[in-house]
Parts: C-alpha cells; structure tokens; sequence
C-alpha cells in the first residue's frame, strides 16, 4: 500500500478510497479518536476507530507520541474541527510511548521547558511550523539567487583570518591542550599544529566570497558561521547560519536595491507557501503579546509585519540624518530611551532603529554611510575621510536585520586602513592582491539567516528558531 501524507490527504483528492498513513498520535479521545500528524503540515488528521474492532492491550498502546500505521477509508467528517476523517480498517503500533514519561504532552509547554527537550519539541506545532517556514526559507533564498544569475560558493569553515576584527572566535587545533608545544618566549608553538599556523572556525565567509566574485561576478554564500561572543541575549547565537552575497561592478547603491529585493522576495515566498503555518504562529504571537505590559505590546501582527516589508519601498536615510532624527525625537529629550543619543559617532541600539522603522518613518529603513570608526576595515572610506560606505536594513520589532557595504576596492586606501588597525598586511595578502590584479567597484551584504526566520515566525528568542541552539554553556544534544 502507497503510504499518503496527512497534507494530501487533507487537501481531499482521494475521498471514499482505502489510504495508508504513518504519523505520531498527538491525542487519543474515548477511546475511539486520534488526532495523528505525521510533520507534513501543521493540521492533524481524525483517524476514528471502533473500539470492539481492536484488543484492549492494542487500545493501551495508543498513547500520546506513539508512532503508529492506520490503514482506512477516507471520508467526509461530521464532527466539527475537520473536514476530512480516516475510518480506520487496520492499525499497527510502530513505537511504544510511555505516557508517564514522554515530556511532550497535549497541553501548554513553556518555551524553555521545550528548549530542554529540544530532540522531541518538534513534535510540538509551535517548533513544526517554525521549521517548515525555516525549510521553505532556505529555498527561497537558493532560489532567488539562482534565479539571478549568482553562483553558489561553499567559503571555508576553518580559517586563519578573522572577518569582523572582533577576535571573538573558536579555536581549531589539535594539539595536546594539557601540553602544547611552546616558542622559546613561552607561546604556544602553533607551526606545530595541524595546520602549521593558528587557525578558527569562521565568523563570515565575506572575505573569500570577494575573492570568487571577482571571476564569477555575482556569487553568494549560505553556510554555518561561530561567534564565541559570551551573550545570553534572545538575538545571539554561538553557531548560526550566514547567508553573503558578493557582487562585482556593485555600488553601495545596486547593493541596496538588491538586499530590498531579495528580502521582499523571500518574505513574500513564505507567505505564498507557508499560509497555514503563518496563520498559527501569527494567533500564537497574538496571544503571546497579550500578556505583555501594554507599552512592550507590538503594533502590528506578525502578518501584518511581513506585508509591511513586501508592501513598502525602503526608506534610505543617511546614518547623520538618522543620528539628528534621533537626537531630536522626544524618547531621546524625555530620557526614554536606554541608550541616550548624544554624540555623532555612536554605535545605534535595537532600540533607536525600531524607532526610525516603527515610529518615524513607518516603513522598513536602510541606513547608510556609518561613521568608519564603528565599522570595519574593508569598507570603503567616502570623500569626508570620516564616513563609509556602509548600509544596514532595519525591520520593525527587530532592528538591523542586514549588514552591508561597498568594499573598499583601492589599494592604497585598504593598506592604510589596515596599518591604522594593526591588522597583518601578510596574513592577508592575497586579499590585497584583489586590489592588485584586476580592481573593480564591489559590494555585499551579509544576513544572519536566523533573524530573517526569527523575523518571519514572529518567535521572541533566536534560540527557538534554529533546531540546536549553541549558546553559553549549552552544547546539549
């Protein structure tokens, strides 16, 4: 028999014909009803059985969780809540589930409860249609890239340079810990390590991705980043996934125009694709927000956060102009704000882009032009010797969801810059040589992929949107 799955089943194409369905019982009522879900959609489907049919131990087994086999007649239902029952001919217990041990039971979990029990929240509908949009999400992404015309490149996870300049990055060695090979002043000897030098898991694969996108001309990245950034905040993760396109012949300005694109693309992709899922999660956060003080209660539903985005051109402000907004609006003169805006200079908080988004503009914001002492070395420095060419886009209920900038693509400029900050002119040569061989105007921008699914499912905590969170003193499962 042709195993079917709940989803096409509910969709209702095989009515009064014998069908087969594996799934997990998520409940079993008077002994008669089970709700099972095989992970196919967030809806389960009704499997009615008649009782006398079936042997009592057969009936005991029939617990929450179980993985069983139903063989039966689909058919229009009369009871209210579904559309659509299976009368259940044949049944087979696949997995046992001990009802006084399985944690997962039909009733509100907390969310740190589930984060425990991380290998078996998926069975919960909150974490399948977090999942299922992430799936559909990742799609889009490839899709929309190969779509136009960009080259999909695989960026080293280990490496020996350090992207962001912050020096917060998990070492890679294998070298006896307890008693590493030493220099003769005391250091450890990294020439004697696997690699011959120190080496680390990556923060960004930017670097190298210029490095193909000044052959291929348009390339992109989507793999796994670490940060060892010791923040237990619900908007940081130890691993996470990056998603960096590069593009040559790119100005700050096509830079723009293609992160608005493609974030409206992917965002309208889900809500063409993921509707059931998002319906759930928007009355999920709608009744989580009621239970907020009314001042932290967000104005707008997850829904209507996610038209917002495809439906509004992005505002593109200076971050000086931003910077006087700010320092004039009345959370800053009343003190509202937790992050006083004084000095041009400063580094904006979540707080201050959800303002510019939410309140002032009304619309999705992208700043650019940052002040170069905030941002990193390789972007390119404008004519006032104090600004880069820098942008970040900014959604409402989050802040800063991309991070971008045309790369400085002159020589002399990059090696001065690099000077000023101490950084190794040696260990990066070969991205120098890209200034010596063949420069060209280039641009890209880098999207933390767990914002964008934190962003799209309306979920509070970034650890919730990815299926293991690595974080501080949490490497379980």
């Amino acid at each position: 028999m042709i195993k079917t799955s709940v989803a096409t089943l509910l969709e209702g194409t095989n009515l009064q014909q014998t069908v087969t369905i594996n799934g997990w019982v998520r409940t079993f009522r008077s002994n008669r009803f089970i709700a099972l879900n095989d992970g196919s959609t967030i809806h389960s489907i009704q499997c009615v059985l008649a009782f006398e049919d079936f042997d009592e131990v057969t009936l005991k087994r029939i617990n929450t969780g179980a993985a069983i086999a139903v063989t039966g007649t689909l058919v229009e239902s009369l009871g209210k809540g579904q559309r659509f029952e299976i009368q259940i001919s044949e049944l087979t217990i696949l997995g046992n589930s001990n009802p006084e041990e399985y944690p997962i039971q039909p009733k509100r979990h907390s969310l740190e409860f589930l984060r425990e029990n991380a290998h078996l929240r998926i069975r919960t509908n909150t974490f399948s249609a977090v999942m299922r949009v992430r799936s559909k999400l990742s799609f889009a992404v490839h899709k929309y890239f190969q779509d136009n015309g960009f080259h999909y490149v695989n960026t080293p996870i280990i490496t020996g340079s350090d992207a962001e300049g912050a020096g917060e990055m998990f070492k890679v060695t294998n070298l006896d810990t307890k008693n590493p090979p030493l220099t003769t002043d005391g250091k450890i000897d990294y020439t004697k390590d696997f690699f011959g030098k120190e080496t680390n898991l990556t923060v960004s694969g930017q670097l190298e991705a210029e490095t193909y996108a000044m052959g291929l001309g348009k390339v992109y990245t989507f793999g796994p980043t670490f940060r060892a950034e010791n923040s237990n905040t619900t908007r940081h993760l130890a691993e996470f996934w990056m998603i960096e396109p590069e593009m040559a012949f790119f100005d700050l300005d096509d830079n723009m125009d293609l992160a608005q694109d493609f974030i409206q693309y992917t965002v309208r992709y889900v809500l063409e694709n993921c509707q059931d899922d998002l319906a759930f999660l928007d009355q999920r956060l709608t009744q989580e927000e009621k239970s907020k003080p009314a001042i932290e209660r967000s104005e707008m539903t997850l829904l209507e956060k996610l038209n917002f985005v495809i439906d509004n051109n992005f505002k593109r402000v200076s971050y000086t102009e931003a910077f006087d907004i700010l320092r004039n609006s009345k959370p800053n003169k009343k003190k509202k704000f937790k992050f006083p805006i004084n000095e041009w200079g400063v580094d904006l908080q979540s707080e201050h882009e959800r303002f510019l988004v939410e309140k002032h503009f009304k619309c999705p914001v992208i700043l650019f032009d940052y002040p170069a002492n905030i941002k990193a070395f390789y972007m390119r420095l404008n004519k006032d010797g104090k600004t880069v060419r820098a942008m970040d886009v900014l959604f409402p209920g989050i802040g800063e969801i991309v991070g971008g900038a045309q790369r400085e693509e002159r020589l002399d400029v990059l090696i001065q810059k690099m000077k000023a900050l101490n950084i190794d002119e040696e260990e990066l040569k070969w991205y120098l040589d890209l200034r010596k061989f063949g420069t060209c105007v280039h641009s890209g921008f880098g999207l933390g992929f767990e914002r964008l699914v934190q962003f799209t499912t309306g979920m509070g905590n970034i650890r919730d949107v990815i299926p293991f969170p690595r974080t501080p003193q949490n490497a379980a499962f």
